[in-house]
């Protein structure tokens, strides 16, 4: 018998040990070990940053990344070495509205390291979130990072009468303000919708 592929647990238990680490970031004032082939087999952008002619490629000294939670960096190397989907419930006491908020977050890390497959899945997710609450957020979020099965099924749940009700008493001022695109989108969806109901009822 053939055992399955281990090998994500031996790149994750390199990182969790970190021996042999060549890399160093402070994220949010924590100190973060990695290796940098690992990072630039699995990222472009880590390749470009680390082997390029980039100042992070060249210096010796800590990379600072100061606009990412330390958790989320650490989800994303988790998924860079093992490529699964990391646990983001932990010991740490979050909860489920606290993986609704990190998934937004690893998501966006993912786009910003071009991690298409994290990306995925992350956004895969946050489906699940979707309610007259956070669709706005979702949307946005989905537009931004060129998210197109997030973006469709925020405006899928928004063909629901009834949630865009609830979604229209502060929904359309934020995406207005905040992505006036998403609502040109919207506003062209339900009028598809408006039109195809009238021929309906016409025949």
């Amino acid at each position: 018998m053939v055992p399955e592929s281990d090998m994500h647990r031996h790149f994750t238990g390199l990182l969790k040990s970190g021996e042999g680490t060549d890399v160093t970031f402070e994220v949010s004032g924590e100190t973060i070990n990695a290796h940098r082939c690992v990072l630039a087999a699995r990222s472009a952008v880590f390749r470009a940053e680390l082997f390029g002619h980039m100042k992070e490629g060249t210096t010796t000294s800590a990379i600072h990344i100061d606009d990412m939670e330390a958790k989320v960096f650490r989800l994303l190397l988790s998924f860079i070495y093992s490529d699964l989907m990391p646990d983001i419930i932990d010991e740490e006491g979050d909860n489920a509205n606290d993986e609704e908020v990190i998934l937004q977050h690893l998501l966006v890390a993912a786009d910003r390291y071009d991690i298409q497959r994290l990306r995925l899945m992350c956004e895969e997710k946050l489906c699940g979130y979707i309610n007259a609450t956070t669709v706005a957020t979702l949307l946005v979020l989905a537009e931004h990072h060129h998210c197109r099965g997030l973006k469709e099924a925020c405006l899928d749940f928004l063909d629901i009468p009834a949630n865009l009700q609830v979604f229209a008493g502060g929904g359309l001022n934020y995406l207005g303000s905040s992505c006036p695109s998403v609502l040109i989108d919207l506003i062209s969806k339900l009028e598809s919708l408006k039109h195809d109901k009238t021929i309906t009822d016409d025949g």
